[in-house]
């Protein structure tokens, strides 16, 4: 009777080991492209036809999609933290100052939310993947590449304002801070550089560029800055809106050429060419070749989308990307 209270203690003590290892494995479980395979095989197909309808009706929602991703990954890793509404427990990233009345696309997330729950008949797919995959498809329909997005993210149920304020690259940075805000996040120079060259798609506003264009003479060509300056004037018109490149609507080398002529539209653009080093070479490669360009903007975007994401038992899948369940 002793040895069977003895055995049966053995297992009791086994089992608690089993479990804490299964649990721990569930915690730190790798990321993968055929996540869904099984669960929900329709959930990518769905996605990209929701981006692609999207990006038909507006082509500036491609780039608009892609900015998100990013923004969420710098803060605290790849969990939706940028698509949660403030709440008296939330300090919402809407409102830190890289997104608020800039970060754009939040109603296409909830749609494309959605009809992937719709179609996989219950919540499966977490409000990071889709924020993952919805930037790959934007590139794809704007003519960009396509890479296998890693998935298993779960959602967050917290957000800081403070950390997007102090961790998303501002667009007034120099080289060095910008290598830095990467190396920040375990990205290195050519990942700096290939995610940069993102800007080939969409706008920004003129706030964010007054004061190249009128106070800038070193780096900056000074018919481009006149050409900027007529739709963004000394004073007011803030939120009026001027091309990253000649062609926001495509996936191209374009925004690259630009930084060799000296017509960068951001301060934190044009650093990347005129000092030398590194940055430079890789702008002047990837300005005439697309193709290496494509593959290492791929290569770092899947780098970027495997910063700190939540996995296995951590945080939740959210039924409402707005809001923590």
């Amino acid at each position: 009777m002793a040895s069977f209270s003895i055995l049966c203690l053995y297992l009791h003590a086994l089992i608690i080991i089993l479990s804490s290892l299964v649990l721990g494995l569930a915690s730190s479980a790798p990321l993968s492209p055929a996540y869904y395979n099984r669960v929900c095989p329709q959930a990518l197909p769905t996605i990209r036809r929701m981006v692609e309808d999207a990006v038909s009706q507006e082509r500036r929602m491609g780039a608009s999609l892609l900015r998100l991703h990013f923004h969420d990954c710098f803060v605290n890793g790849c969990d939706a933290s940028i698509l949660l509404d403030a709440t008296p427990t939330i300090d919402s990233e809407k409102n830190a100052l890289p997104n608020a009345n800039s970060a754009r696309g939040f109603e296409v997330i909830d749609r494309i939310k959605a009809q992937v729950d719709k179609v996989c008949g219950r919540p499966v797919v977490s409000c990071a993947d889709i924020l993952a995959v919805a930037a790959r498809d934007s590139v794809v329909a704007l003519g960009g590449p396509s890479w296998a997005v890693q998935l298993g993210r779960r959602d967050s149920t917290t957000a800081s304002r403070s950390v997007a304020n102090n961790d998303i690259p501002s667009p007034l940075m120099d080289l060095p801070a910008l290598i830095s805000s990467f190396k920040k996040q375990g990205l290195n120079v050519k990942d700096l550089v290939a995610l940069s060259g993102g800007h080939t798609l969409g706008f920004a506003q003129c706030r964010l560029f007054r004061n190249r264009i009128y106070n800038e003479t070193n780096n900056i060509d000074p018919s481009f800055a006149s050409q900027r300056q007529a739709t963004c004037p000394r004073a007011g018109g803030d939120s009026n809106l001027s091309p990253l490149d000649p062609s926001p609507a495509a996936f191209d080398t374009a925004y690259f050429s630009n930084l060799v002529s000296k017509r960068g539209l951001l301060h934190s653009d044009q650093a990347l060419f005129g000092a030398g080093g590194p940055t430079q070479d890789l702008v002047k490669s990837y300005s005439t070749n697309l193709l290496a360009f494509s593959a290492d903007f791929a290569n770092s975007m899947i780098k970027m989308g495997n910063i700190k994401p939540l996995t296995g038992s951590q945080g939740q899948i959210r039924f409402n990307c707005r809001k923590v369940n």
